[in-house]
């Protein structure tokens, strides 16, 4: 995307009046920034990049949009990057879906003007095309200038073929824009005219590299400030796996909605994660504020009443029998500056929940048998696996609490309505308990769980992740017992016969569950001991033992 700020400005950038930022005192801490771009920006991001190796670690990405985004999302997991530089539409898509900050390159008003002198010697009618705005300006330019000049916009790269394609039509030879502009008219037979300069492009570093100085000063206040690992949430955006559409949405409301203090009501069913979309979103907002918080997590369905009410709220010294000597702070004080993660919201008594709506409202809490109102800041994410509008209409469940709660929603889909989202979740799962084990996986597992595919997309896992997760469990058990054993249908289904419902769902007759004998197996396949061992679920040495057995048998 590119704004002109004044057509008719004189604006002419030196080398000498703008200055250039200071080298960072330590070379470990340089900066680092990664470029995004598919276009004919790259080159100019590349030649501006020399200039800069001294400043910080610069890193290109030849990608562009939802590859981009899934492409850094999978490095941040376990990479270091500062902030992301790219234009236009490109920069504007990932600016709602990477958990880093994202520069956008803006062209400057001169360079339009120099674009559109460019077109001109070409074409005495210029086609302008923007992403999303126009550029009110140019109209004024237009008519001052004498220049004949037709404007259009776009959202997607479709819109921006049509556009190009209709302004081919209307006998316009040269557009001026962005790279996929110029990409896109070049295509058509057309002049295309790229509208940014290297001094655009050398803004933008500058600006990347002061943005990249605050993270770090945030990211240090960050390790130094602390807290109990009981106060921490330990689980991130890049937890949060899957690359269905409806994983990819949820992505990018963690990322908008930790933009904002307001409360989030995460309703799903029961092991589809929500404390970890909840902690998800606290960790992403510590990115914009720039210290550590406590995340304080309590289950309201597992505590008993009289319980929960000094859990959260704390108590004064004798307020009941058995009370702490000199009180006891509660957990909405715990979270003070930070997120108090209310899980099974459904299930709080009605008496609770009044007590609650009072704290949202005064933004401050009073102990159980005390008269000091104790202000607090605290930011409050909540979850259900019940349907709380319901739950209003039959009265179990006030309904300004609701609106209070509720004023950001988020719905965790559940991993049937996701299937393609099982295997690769299953594989990583397996992997992770594998290691835990101290087990490592089968060269091969990639293409073992693919050929027990249907198993896992057909059955509805009514315990969602959860459920996934813990049948890996038990599968790196026994892979772990015994190394050579091959990961087929048939042993999945021994090892979890529960996905037999997904067999017969598929109505297809199940892998064999070791019932013929292993000779006559053998016989079967015509003596290949690979597919024999695969049919069975067994590995080369175990059906080599097994017809060793066999055979000591039959001689006796």
């Amino acid at each position: 995307m590119f704004q002109c700020e004044t057509l008719q400005r004189n604006v002419c950038y030196t080398e000498t009046m703008r200055p250039r930022p200071l080298p960072p005192a330590e070379t470990s801490d340089k900066p680092v920034i990664w470029t995004v771009s598919v276009s004919r920006l790259s080159d100019l991001f590349r030649d501006i990049t020399l200039e800069y190796d001294q400043l910080a670690t610069i890193e290109p990405i030849h990608l562009g949009f939802d590859e981009a985004a899934r492409h850094i999302r999978e490095r941040l997991a376990s990479e270091r990057c500062d902030v992301v530089v790219a234009a236009g539409s490109n920069a504007a898509y990932l600016k709602g879906r990477v958990s880093v900050p994202v520069v956008v390159a803006k062209a400057s008003g001169f360079d339009v003007m120099q674009a559109l002198a460019r077109a001109r010697q070409v074409s005495e009618r210029i086609g302008v095309i923007t992403y999303q705005q126009p550029l009110p300006e140019l109209a004024q330019f237009s008519a001052t200038f004498g220049y004949d000049i037709e404007q259009r916009t776009y959202v997607t790269e479709e819109d921006a073929r049509a556009q190009v394609n209709e302004l081919k039509a209307a006998g316009i030879q040269a557009i001026v824009g962005a790279g996929l502009i110029t990409d896109l008219a070049e295509e058509a037979g057309l002049t295309g005219v790229f509208v940014y300069s290297a001094t655009s492009i050398r803004q933008a570093f500058d600006d990347a590299l002061e943005v990249a100085r605050l993270t770090q000063l945030e990211s240090k206040r960050f390790r130094q400030a602390a807290v109990a690992d009981t106060l921490q949430a330990r689980h991130g955006l890049a937890d949060l796996r899957g690359e269905s559409d409806a994983m990819e949405a949820l992505r990018q409301h963690v990322v908008l909605f930790a933009r904002s203090p307001a409360t989030v009501l995460i309703q799903g069913e029961t092991g589809t994660g929500k404390e970890l979309v909840a902690q998800a979103i606290h960790r992403e907002s510590l990115r914009r504020q720039g210290s550590n918080r406590p995340f304080v997590a309590v289950n309201c369905g597992a505590i008993a009443e009289s319980l929960l009410e000094s859990e959260l709220f704390g108590h004064e010294e004798g307020a009941f029998t058995g009370a702490r000597r000199g009180g006891h702070a509660g957990l909405f004080e715990a979270a003070n500056h930070g997120t108090l993660f209310l899980d099974e919201i459904g299930e709080m008594p009605l008496a609770l929940q009044t007590r609650l709506l009072r704290v949202l409202e005064e933004r401050e809490v009073v102990r159980v048998g005390g008269t000091r109102p104790i202000p607090i800041q605290v930011r409050v994410i909540s979850a259900t696996h019940c349907d709380l509008e319901a739950r209003v209409r039959e009265g179990k469940f006030r309904a300004d609490l609701f609106y209070r709660l509720a004023v950001l929603r988020v719905t965790i889909p559940p991993l049937r309505a996701r299937p393609d989202d099982a295997l690769a979740l299953a594989e990583w799962s397996l992997k992770q308990a594998l290691a835990a084990l101290g087990a490592r996986p089968h060269p091969n597992l990639a293409a073992e769980l693919a050929a027990c595919a249907s198993l896992f997309t057909r059955y509805d896992w009514p315990g969602n992740v959860r459920e996934l997760r813990n049948l890996t469990e038990r599968l790196a058990l026994f892979l772990a017992a015994e190394p050579l054993q091959a990961l087929s249908p048939s042993f999945v289904l021994q090892v979890a016969p529960e996905l037999q419902r997904a067999v017969a769902a598929a109505g297809t007759p199940a892998p064999a569950l070791r019932q013929d004998s292993v000779e006559a197996v053998l016989a079967r396949f015509g003596g290949r001991r690979d597919e024999a061992a695969a049919y069975l679920g067994i590995s080369r040495t175990t059906l080599w033992r097994k017809l060793k057995n066999a055979r000591t048998l039959a001689l006796k």
